[in-house]
């Protein structure tokens, strides 16, 4: 064969020359070593290595499916907290609610019973007032009938010329004089309205 053709076909260790589809197919010993091989790499392969690696692959499942339960689970704590939290959070806001309420009640009652107690309180002053100014009228009226009365019977004693040392007398005088001022002053507010 020269080095510029293209071999039709390969020679073998044996000396013999392989064509065609036999190219491809690899002789019967090759496959039975091959086979034998691959069933002792596989069986190796299966009783070894398989093992362990089903073991890890079990384990990771395992870890994954605890996580995703733990995950689970962990979502549904925290769905009920949150409800409870929820729940806590409307009953205190209704508490609150509860209380401004009372408090608003409560601030109403005082202050109406602050108004009552001052109210009775303006009027017991203003009795007390008007009884004091009544009696102090009353004072002043009979200081003021004294006063006239000694000063009428001592005018009318230098208009008549005789002594009105008899208490009776002088009584009747003054009672007199007091009633007439007292008409006359009547009379002249009467005139006047």
């Amino acid at each position: 064969m020269s080095g510029a053709a293209v071999p039709a076909g390969v020679v073998t260790a044996a000396g013999e020359e392989v064509e065609g589809i036999r190219l491809l197919v690899p002789a019967g010993y090759d496959l039975f070593w091959s086979t034998l091989v691959l069933v002792v790499i596989g069986v190796a392969f299966y009783k070894l290595v398989l093992p362990k690696f089903q073991a890890v692959l079990d384990e990771r499942t395992a870890k994954i499916e605890g996580g995703i339960a733990k995950a689970e689970s962990a979502q549904a704590e925290a769905a009920a907290q949150l409800e409870e939290y929820q729940k806590l959070l409307a009953d205190a806001r209704a508490e609150a609610a509860r209380i401004r309420e009372d408090a608003r009640t409560e601030g109403g009652q005082i202050l109406a019973e602050s108004r009552v107690r001052a109210q009775e309180e303006a009027a017991r002053i203003a009795e007390t007032a008007q009884r004091q100014i009544e009696a102090e009228r009353q004072q002043a009226a009979v200081s003021l009938r004294a006063d006239v009365g000694t000063l009428a019977t001592q005018l009318a004693s230098k208009i008549v010329g005789e002594s009105l040392e008899d208490e009776a007398r002088r009584s009747r005088v003054v009672d007199r004089f007091l009633d007439e001022l007292e008409a006359g002053t009547t009379t002249s507010a009467g005139k006047g309205n």
